[in-house]
C-alpha cells in the first residue's frame, strides 16, 4: 500500500559547481495533490582548487578513468551525506534521492554519465538510496534532461513558467496540456568563471556587469549560436559550453565589466524570448540573486517576477530530486517524455535498498 507521507533528503550537485546541496524534505500527498515542507538544509561548498578544477576536468577522462571518478567521487558524497545527516540528528528517512553530478552529457550519441550513484553510497549511510535518474531517459532517446519539469508541474503549477538560473537557465511550462521544459542559455557557469581571475567566486547581484558596457559584435555572435534556433527538446552541457562559448571569449581584450555586460544582455534576451507578456514566474537558482540580470530580463518583457524564500531559491533541485525519488519509490512517472524527447513516459532511477 503506498503511503501518503514521506521523509527524505534530496542531493543535487550542480554545473555551477557551488557545492553539494542537502535537503531534508517532508512530502504529503493528499487528494491527488503533493504539498511539501522543508526541514535542514545545507550546502557543502567544493574547494575552489581541488574539487572544483578536478569535476570541470571529467568531460575529458577515459571511461575507465571515469570509473574511477565515479567510486572515488560517490565516497565522497557518501560522507557529505553522512554528515548532514549525523550533524542534524535526522532519523526515521524514507530514501536519500541523489542527482550525483554530470559528468558527460551527449544526448546525440546516446551518452548521459552522473558521477556518485553507486551502491557504496547505500551502504556508507545505511539507508535506501534512489540515484541516477538520467541514463534510462537517453536510452529511451530522451535528452535525460531537463528532469525538474514534473515537479514543477507537481508543487509549482500555479506559476506559468518556472526558470533556474543555475549554472544554465532553464524553463518549464504547461503548453495544450502538456509539460514543456528546455535549456535556455547558460548563466552561471560562464559568468563565475569569468571573474575568476579577480579573485571572486561570482559576481555579487551582477553589480560589476551593471558597470560594463555592451559589447555588439560579441553580443550578435552569441546570439547567433545554432542551438538558440533549434526547437525542444533540447539540453545544454558543459561540453556545448567549451565548444561554442569559449572560443568567442578566448582572446577578447575587453574589461572584465563590459564581457559580463554582454553576456548578460545575451543571457536576459534568450530568456525573455519564450515568455508572454504579463505572465507569473518563478525564479530559483543562484541567479536569482543576480539583480541586474533580473532587471535586464524585464527590460526586454513586462513580467510578474517572484523570487521566492532563500530555501526554494537554493535548494529547489535538491527539493525537485528528492521528490522524484519518491514517485521512483511509488512506480510512478517521474520523467515526461514532452519535456525530454523520450518514447514514452516513465518511472526513472534506480533504488539500493540497505536500510540496515
Amino acid at each position: 500500500m503506498l503511503k501518503n507521507h514521506y521523509h527524505v533528503v534530496g542531493v543535487m550537485s550542480g554545473t555551477s559547481l557551488d557545492g553539494v546541496d542537502l535537503a531534508e524534505v517532508f512530502f504529503e500527498f493528499n487528494n491527488g495533490q503533493w504539498d511539501y515542507r522543508f526541514g535542514h538544509t545545507f550546502t557543502e561548498p567544493y574547494d575552489d582548487r581541488r574539487d572544483k578544477s578536478w569535476l570541470a576536468s571529467l568531460v575529458n577522462l577515459s571511461p575507465a578513468a571515469l570509473d574511477e571518478a565515479d567510486h572515488s567521487y560517490s565516497l565522497m558524497l557518501g560522507a557529505v551525506i553522512n554528515r548532514f545527516i549525523k550533524a542534524n540528528n535526522i532519523k526515521g528517512l524514507d530514501a536519500v534521492c541523489s542527482h550525483g553530478h554530470t559528468a558527460l552529457h551527449q544526448p546525440k550519441k546516446g551518452i548521459t554519465r552522473q558521477i556518485g550513484n553507486q551502491k557504496i553510497i547505500a551502504e556508507v549511510l545505511k539507508q535506501t538510496v534512489v540515484c541516477d535518474f538520467r541514463v534510462q531517459d537517453v536510452a529511451l532517446g530522451g535528452q535525460g534532461a531537463p528532469l525538474v519539469p514534473i515537479g514543477d508541474r507537481l508543487l509549482f503549477g500555479n506559476y506559468d513558467y518556472c526558470i533556474n538560473l543555475g549554472g544554465f537557465a532553464n524553463i518549464s511550462f504547461e503548453q495544450d496540456g502538456q509539460r514543456i521544459a528546455y535549456d535556455l542559455c547558460p548563466v552561471n557557469i560562464v559568468l563565475n568563471e569569468l571573474v575568476k581571475p579577480l579573485g571572486l567566486s561570482y559576481d555579487d547581484r551582477g553589480q560589476l556587469a551593471s558597470q560594463g558596457k555592451l559589447i555588439p559584435d560579441l553580443l550578435a555572435q552569441l546570439n547567433a549560436l545554432s542551438f538558440y534556433a533549434q526547437k525542444p527538446p533540447k539540453s545544454l552541457g558543459l561540453e556545448w559550453v567549451k565548444r561554442n562559448i569559449d572560443p568567442l571569449l578566448k582572446g577578447q581584450q575587453h574589461k572584465t565589466e563590459d564581457l559580463l555586460a554582454t553576456l548578460v544582455e545575451h543571457m536576459a534576451m534568450q530568456i525573455a524570448a519564450p515568455l508572454k507578456s504579463n505572465a507569473k514566474l518563478l525564479f530559483t537558482g543562484g541567479g536569482a540573486y543576480n539583480d541586474y540580470l533580473l532587471q535586464r530580463i524585464e527590460a526586454h518583457k513586462s513580467l510578474k517576477i517572484k523570487v521566492p524564500e532563500r530555501e526554494l531559491v537554493e535548494y529547489k533541485e535538491a527539493l525537485i530530486f528528492a521528490l522524484l525519488g519518491v514517485l521512483k519509490l511509488r512506480e510512478e512517472i517521474n520523467c515526461l517524455s514532452s519535456v525530454t524527447g523520450a518514447s514514452k513516459d516513465h518511472s526513472s532511477g534506480v533504488i539500493f535498498n540497505l536500510n540496515i
